[in-house]
């Protein structure tokens, strides 16, 4: 069986099993999702085993730190996934959910249910703990999910794929709930992004790229997790000491993130002061900076900034400063420049903050805190399949509601049209 035919072969027992799981009980999708983590934690040494395979590949493909890191399971990170499989658990089931109810003059009733979206197609790069949060998700609300991960972490997708598909057929659910395309050949992909007949909605999780690549070729709808360049602003009227802490949680915390800062806007009003007390504290965080020539004097340590620096996604130790002389500089550079991620602003000033929450055209804003935690956990929702930064059907954390659509009940009782 070749390529083109083992995907399409997956997603006709993906659509399958989709059907399936629109009558299964959320007492059964928990029960699964709990045979996932005791999957996780009794296989440890295996999911070890596959994940230093793929660190040993990209150590000698000469990958950077930055991806080498998103691509670690460890001890901690098999925790987290065990973690978000039980607060998956302990969330309320979206499917089925009567969301609003009316009563028409003739006596009929209209309604509106949640339903699973069906079949997710989801298309991600290196991170292979996008397979765990991914399922929990797609199980919890009645979905089905086709994985493809970047080829940089075969081993260890491949590996959680299997475990997932084993510990939910033993709990009663179909395997083919979640595949793993088992393949690097980008082939693979292309066949994926035509299936329209099978697959109801494409994810994609990765840079540029590949996001482009998907939106150009899918005959099937889209939503997409995008890059990540996020902004922190630092108003004229602020606590320096909480600029200094929230604005290096946001670059260093952890970099190799989609909500990591990119850019630090510091207005001109407060630059002598902050920018020597931020730039201590980001070298201790071995961040390297570039700025432009007005910040540049306050700076010991940054290189020259260039106007195709401030549209770039690092994913890594390095960061932009720039001086702005008012709000509305850095409102409008972060909507010319940012990704309509997360951005955030710091300030004591309550108009400034209105203004910010009000024109910044992102997902998500933040005032006085780190764009770190721009993340499902953070807001409460458990897992998610990925942060949307476009606007249709979502925008933010993909979610178990996320992972749901409406669909019109009517109850009648004889009614017909004169």
């Amino acid at each position: 069986m070749d390529i083109i035919e083992q995907v399409t072969e997956m997603a006709k027992r993906a659509k399958a099993a989709s059907y399936i799981l629109m009558n299964i009980s959320t007492d059964l999708k928990n029960g699964a999702l709990r045979a996932v983590a005791a999957s996780l934690d009794k296989n440890r040494g295996e999911i070890k085993r596959r994940n230093a395979l793929d660190i040993e590949n990209g150590r000698k493909k000469n990958l950077t730190a930055a991806f080498l890191d998103r691509l670690m399971l460890d001890d901690s990170r098999i925790d987290a996934m065990i973690k978000s499989l039980n607060d998956v658990i302990a969330l309320p089931d979206p499917a089925g959910e009567i969301t609003s109810s009316v009563k028409r003059p003739n006596g009929m009733e209209v309604l509106k249910m949640r339903m699973p979206l069906g079949v997710v197609g989801i298309i991600f790069e290196s991170r292979p703990n996008v397979c765990v949060e991914a399922s929990s998700l797609t199980l919890k609300s009645g979905n089905s999910v086709i994985l493809r991960g970047g080829s940089d972490a075969f081993n260890s997708n491949t590996c959680l794929g299997g475990l997932i598909r084993e510990a939910i057929a033993s709990a009663g659910l179909p395997a083919d709930a979640v595949s793993v395309v088992a393949t690097t050949d980008r082939e693979a992909v292309g066949e994926m992004l035509k299936l329209k007949q099978y697959i109801d909605v494409i994810i994609p999780r990765g840079g540029k790229g590949l996001v482009d690549f998907v939106a150009e070729n899918s005959r099937i709808p889209v939503i997409y997790h995008d890059a990540g360049v996020c902004h922190t602003y630092v108003d004229a009227d602020c606590d320096i000491a909480m600029a200094v802490r929230v604005s290096v949680n946001a670059k260093a915390q952890r970099p190799s993130t989609c909500n990591s800062m990119e850019t630090l806007l510091v207005n001109a009003a407060i630059a002598e002061k902050f920018l020597p007390a931020v730039e201590a504290e980001l070298l201790k965080a071995k961040v390297s900076i570039k700025a432009d020539e007005s910040a540049m004097k306050y700076l010991k340590s940054a290189a020259p900034a260039v106007e195709e620096d401030f549209y770039r996604e690092y994913n890594d130790y390095i960061l932009n400063i720039k001086i702005v002389g008012t709000i509305d500089a850095a409102i409008a550079h972060i909507n010319k420049y940012g990704s309509h991620h997360s951005d955030a602003i710091i300030t004591s000033d309550a108009l400034a903050a209105a203004r910010f929450e009000k024109e910044v055209d992102s997902a998500a804003v933040f005032v006085n805190a780190s764009t770190r935690l721009h993340d499902g956990f953070e807001f409460g929702l458990g897992a998610e399949m990925g942060i949307s930064n476009q606007k249709l059907h979502v925008r933010g954390p993909m979610a178990l509601k996320e992972l749901t659509s409406e669909k019109y009940v009517v109850r009648g009782s004889g009614q017909i049209r004169g």
